[in-house]
């Protein structure tokens, strides 16, 4: 039986037999069992050729050739998620234009031309203090909820150091507050940072690389100085270092999924990761990317400035007859004699303060959650002074949790007064309108102890305990004091005076 010969070996002693005489070719044939036009192929080439290919039949599918690719080129300018598949185009050429063929032959001809028109990339060269920043997104067991959140990631491609934070969700804040813990942990700023067109950073997009930028994005710049540039639209790639080490950091950082109680942990976490991964030597690289980076700061643009950049939200607001200002499709409450007005609201990752012309007249703390409500019972006891009725209907004060000596006051006072125990119980959790509750419940219980239960007791109980001792007068370091002398007081002076009176 006729076989086709690849292994060398084999080809190398049937060349030397038959071309030194040793064996003829007929008899090569029947020894080695191959055909005579494989003989004369091997006695042509030194070494089995391979393959070649021939030249292939005309194909059914040629004619609608043309219309495949005007299909799968105008399938670049649209969404991909509402681009042809190869079914598709299956049946359109089907039904549109009579093909009759198999679906086989268009899915190897739509597979032709995409590895044709495969984007390919060129190498770069990074120079150093130059940054990229994206955003990425990631599960998290958050106190026992699996939770997404948003990842901030600011890369250096000259030494490839990292630096990520989680954050509840991508947003002004968010990235603002990135950008200062990056330069922090990268103990400096950055020439120029590169960025995609999100809407936090930009505007309005007025050109190919023009953009006008949002006023926080301008805070940001006029602070640390920086430049910005910013990828065209619809191509990521040119900020391919940050995407490519997001993957990494998400593969190497959070596999497996964290499990913490705060994102403050979860970020100590990341602190620590993006610092051990300074260590490593990374192929084609001359050192350690933490020796990377103490070069690359040196072309830095600045180290950090002095004063401290505040990575907030101001948003206008205002107050509603409930008291409540809503923001972030939250409300947060606000003292209530503050009804009714227009407020400013200062928003960071982790706090909510509410302005109102030049006072700050609320903070909470942030909550990123949807619909919810935020009290601060002490807001409302102005005006449950005046209602007193509501005082156990009230919502705001529905979970709130005070010391048990509160309640026995309450007590006591109602049982002390015909009718008015309420209002004076509330009179005395005004007092933490400026004052702490441990401060008041030491003087609450000291009243108990005296039976000293108004109002106005607790309050001279309270600045009592705020009062601090005065401090005995020393003359050290005062020696012109000690040539002072002071004449004893002769009291018997005094006593004549009384009897010179008594005389008159």
């Amino acid at each position: 039986m006729c076989r086709v010969i690849t292994d060398m070996e084999l080809w190398s002693e049937i060349r030397r037999r038959v071309l030194t005489g040793e064996l003829s070719k007929r008899a090569a044939c029947r020894e080695y069992g191959i055909h005579w036009q494989t003989l004369q192929k091997m006695l042509q080439h030194a070494e089995p050729p391979g393959y070649r290919l021939k030249k292939s039949r005309p194909s059914k599918l040629d004619p609608f050739l043309p219309v495949i690719h005007e299909i799968l080129t105008g399938d670049r300018k649209v969404h991909r998620k509402q681009r042809h598949t190869t079914k598709r185009i299956h049946e359109r050429l089907r039904n549109e234009h009579g093909y009759d063929g198999g679906w086989t032959l268009v899915k190897d001809a739509v597979r032709a031309w995409r590895q044709q028109h495969q984007e390919v990339f060129l190498p770069l060269s990074h120079p150093p203090g130059e940054a990229q920043v994206d955003f990425g997104f990631a599960d998290v067991w958050l106190e026992g909820e699996l939770t997404k959140v948003a990842l901030f990631v600011m890369t250096l491609p000259y030494s490839d150091a990292i630096f990520m934070q989680a954050f509840p969700r991508e947003c002004t804040e968010s990235f603002l507050e990135g950008h200062r813990r990056a330069f922090e942990f990268f103990d400096g700023v950055p020439v120029r940072i590169s960025y995609d067109n999100s809407k936090i950073a930009v505007g309005r997009i007025t050109g190919s690389r023009e953009r006008s930028v949002t006023g926080e994005f301008l805070r940001l710049k006029s602070h640390f100085l920086f430049k910005e540039h910013f990828c065209l639209v619809r191509r990521p790639q040119e900020k391919g270092h940050v995407e490519r080490l997001l993957d990494f950091a998400r593969r190497n950082f959070m596999v497996p999924v964290p499990r913490v109680d705060s994102l403050e942990k979860l970020n100590d976490q990341l602190t620590v990761c993006c610092r051990t991964d300074l260590d490593r030597q990374l192929r084609g690289k001359p050192a350690a990317k933490k020796e990377l980076l103490n070069e690359e700061r040196q072309h830095f643009l600045q180290q950090l400035p002095t004063q401290t950049f505040e990575s907030h939200r101001v948003s206008p607001g205002h107050a509603s007859s409930l008291s409540l200002v809503r923001f972030d499709n939250n409300d947060y409450s606000v003292p209530t004699q503050f009804a009714h007005r227009p407020v400013i609201v200062v928003a960071t990752v982790g706090e909510v303060r509410i302005v109102f012309e030049d006072r700050l007249v609320a903070r909470h703390r942030r909550c990123w959650k949807k619909q919810k409500s935020l009290f601060n019972p002490v807001h409302y006891l102005a005006l449950l002074e005046r209602k007193p009725g509501g005082f156990d209907h009230a919502r705001p004060l529905e979970d709130w949790e005070l010391p048990v000596c509160f309640g026995i006051l309450r007590r006591r006072q109602e049982a002390d007064s015909d009718g008015g125990g309420t209002r004076e119980f509330i009179k005395v959790l005004r007092l933490l309108e400026t004052h702490s509750v441990m401060q008041l419940k030491h003087a609450v219980q000291r009243g108990l102890e005296i039976d000293a239960i108004s109002c106005d007791a607790i309050r001279l109980i309270l600045e009592y305990q705020q009062e601090e001792p005065i401090a005995l007068f020393s003359l050290d370091g005062r020696p012109h004091l000690k040539l002072v002398r002071v004449a004893q007081t002769d009291v018997s002076v005094y006593q004549s005076l009384l009897m010179e009176g008594a005389t008159l």
